[in-house]
């Protein structure tokens, strides 16, 4: 499980308090509306998502996954290939991100994982990041899934922390992504354990 230890933070607790007045004024001011974007895909996509991926606003091979990327990380736009010399403002950027996280991760988690809403903001959150590097699949079908569905989530926050390997080697970025990040950003099980009561 994890490496190090998960412990609430207070820029954890921080960034889901942002994220949850961020969607009651997207969804006109009001707490009982259904927001336009639900807190957890705010708080996946600029705490969790955006400061690992970075900005990129003109197409760049990465040499790891082998492919071109764009933006945070995009590597197909309109459903095709990003190509090199290809370039986007911030805005897009930001834009097609955040319909990216709500259309392909949030939307098929909330279908695909009983419960799911239910969930507390941080651990939606975390899943939605985990879901958006790894896969819905392997979120789907994770042991982490599993424990958030029986109400375990302070197991299913540290159940996440196991996606830490890349071509079978534990990579010291994706420990520090999965668990408590580093000075500048915070991490998957952080936000996660940060929104659960003690």
């Amino acid at each position: 499980m994890p490496i190090n230890k998960i412990v609430a933070t207070k820029r954890g607790k921080s960034a889901i308090a942002a994220a949850v007045l961020a969607a009651v004024l997207a969804g006109g001011g009001s707490y009982f509306a259904e927001p336009a974007r639900p807190a957890a895909v705010i708080l996946a996509t600029d705490t969790l998502i955006k400061p690992w991926e970075g900005l990129v606003l003109t197409a760049h091979f990465d040499p790891f996954a082998k492919i071109w990327d764009i933006c945070h990380g995009e590597t197909r736009i309109d459903g095709k290939p990003v190509k090199p010399g290809l370039t986007k403002t911030k805005a897009q950027c930001e834009a097609m991100l955040e319909e990216r996280v709500k259309r392909d991760y949030y939307e098929p988690l909330t279908k695909q994982i009983k419960g799911f809403t239910r969930f507390p903001i941080g651990v939606q959150a975390s899943m939605i990041s985990g879901a958006y590097n790894f896969g819905v699949a392997g979120m789907v079908n994770s042991t982490a899934a599993r424990l958030a569905m029986q109400g375990r989530y302070r197991e299913a926050c540290e159940a996440q922390t196991v996606w830490n390997k890349a071509g079978g080697h534990i990579v010291q970025g994706l420990v520090k992504r999965r668990e408590m990040g580093d000075a500048q950003r915070a991490g998957e099980a952080e936000v996660c354990v940060s929104g659960l009561s003690t």
